[in-house]
């Protein structure tokens, strides 16, 4: 059987198998031209209700609030209610603003109380999407999203998902419930997917200037997921299903997984060949088309290029298909914090000294710079190594002043790194608006970051 054919059939018995379907609904699954949905009557109180308010959900509602509608943020977190309510959440300066407003704006309401779905005419879910430690997908809390989403359902909403996921999600947590329970796509609500585009900590281009896909279970789906995404978006594409859509949000992520992949490769190669890898990337990145720069790194964090290929692979494994292109990817990404702690090794034997026993000071531990998001931090993993292998390790990072040590335990954040005396100093984070000099003087670095200038003391990963 073609792959492309065994793709067609998984799919096909994942939506029949999903939920026992009136006939109405399997005529729907298999392609059915969805009949317009007739005018309403009920008046909702909410133009979009927002479902999960992290580091996706709340700049998006922000947003939609910034464009004049009315918001219901939806959390299921009291204490993450009560941080954003209290103006301590960690966002751009601009949605910073934006909060601000938005809490004296009576059109814009922060709650936990899931029945409240039914009086939005949009709902929106923006809720995690991690995978375990297997490297498996943890569709736990996206489940229970949108299964609050169809119990509350009502006709005339539109109900969009905008979680990374697997491809074929939208019909199966959302299409084919809400058609069990008779809710038809198409004809009584609208359903699409709408993959996020927020990039935490980067201001380059704000949340109304970067164009947004989406794609409907219906064509009409479709057209009424973009009316919702143009009213706050410049830019909408549509493509042709919420399949498509799915799949583009994939492509993003393993594109970007593969190239930094293929970065930490030149690296190491560069490394043996003796040169500098970052005189190469930026030379090369002088060409005006047909390359894209990537830079090596300690790891890949976030809830993004770490975990997104992942839904990818597990759908394939399922369908008896290989990619072994970003399968290896994906290996050589999680490879990489090991691959920081036995350099770390090897500047400590040069220096007559072994790991154990040794002091390491890790300098920045989020997952990027200028955020306090530690969710996947390579830092982490590369901490609890250090650790397990007998170093005394500290860290220090004015964005996350807490991490967890890999034991249970926690470690805070040194705000006086130049006075602990380490043997090594291991540069992995690099904020904006952290003083570097003292490296000047520390016993030895190891710079993942590939931006610290030549010195004596200095060694790239």
């Amino acid at each position: 059987m073609a792959p492309n054919t065994k793709v067609k059939t998984l799919k096909k018995q994942v939506a029949v198998e999903s939920h026992s379907l009136p006939a109405e609904a399997v005529e729907w699954t298999e392609g059915t031209a969805a009949r317009a949905i007739p005018a309403q009557d009920q008046v909702f109180t909410f133009d979009v209700a927002i479902v999960g308010l992290g580091y996706v959900g709340l700049p998006t509602a922000l947003a939609i609030n910034a464009s004049g509608r009315r918001v219901l943020g939806l959390d299921v977190s009291e204490r993450r209610l009560a941080v954003i309510r209290e103006q301590q959440a960690d966002l751009l300066d601009s949605d910073k603003e934006r909060l601000k407003t938005a809490l004296l704006d009576p059109s814009f309401m922060l709650t936990s109380d899931l029945s409240l779905l039914a009086h939005a005419a949009a709902v929106v879910v923006c809720v995690p999407t991690p995978v375990d430690a297997y490297l498996v997908p943890d569709l736990g809390i996206l489940r229970a999203a949108c299964a609050s989403v169809v119990e509350y359902a009502v006709p005339g909403q539109l109900l969009m998902l905008t979680s990374t996921t697997y491809v074929g999600t939208t019909r199966d947590l959302l299409a084919m419930p809400l058609a069990a329970k008779g809710l038809i796509p198409g004809r009584d609500v609208y359903v699409a997917f709408s993959p996020e585009r927020i990039n935490p900590g980067v201001d380059s281009f704000s949340h109304e200037d970067v164009p947004r896909v989406v794609g409907g279970v219906t064509a009409a789906c479709g057209e009424a997921a973009e009316r919702l995404l143009s009213a706050s978006t410049k830019l909408v594409h549509v493509v042709p299903s919420a399949d498509a859509a799915e799949m583009t949000k994939l492509v993003e992520n393993t594109f970007r997984a593969v190239n930094i992949a293929l970065a930490n490769e030149f690296a190491q190669i560069c490394h043996e060949l003796d040169m500098e890898v970052m005189d190469v990337i930026n030379a090369a990145a002088t060409k005006p088309y047909g390359f894209m720069p990537f830079t090596p790194g300690p790891g890949v964090g976030g809830h993004c290029i770490p975990c997104d290929p992942h839904y990818l692979l597990w759908q394939l494994r399922k369908a008896r298909i290989t990619a072994p292109v970003i399968e290896q990817a994906m290996i050589g990404i999680a490879g990489r914090p090991h691959q920081v702690v036995e350099k770390a090794r090897r500047i400590l034997s040069e220096r007559n000294h072994g790991l154990a026993g040794a002091r390491v000071m890790v300098v920045g531990v989020a997952y990027k710079p200028d955020v306090e998001d530690l969710r996947e931090s390579p830092a982490l993993e590369i901490i609890a190594e250090l650790i397990a292998d007998g170093a005394e390790v500290a860290y220090s990072d004015p964005w996350c002043l807490t991490a967890p040590d890999g034991r249970g335990g926690t470690l805070i954040s040194n705000p006086a790194p130049q006075l602990w005396e380490a043997d090594l100093v291991i540069l992995h984070t690099r904020h904006s608006q952290t003083d570097l000099d003292w490296l000047e003087n520390a016993a030895a670095v190891l710079d993942t970051t590939y931006r610290l200038p030549k010195a004596d003391n200095v060694t790239r990963l």
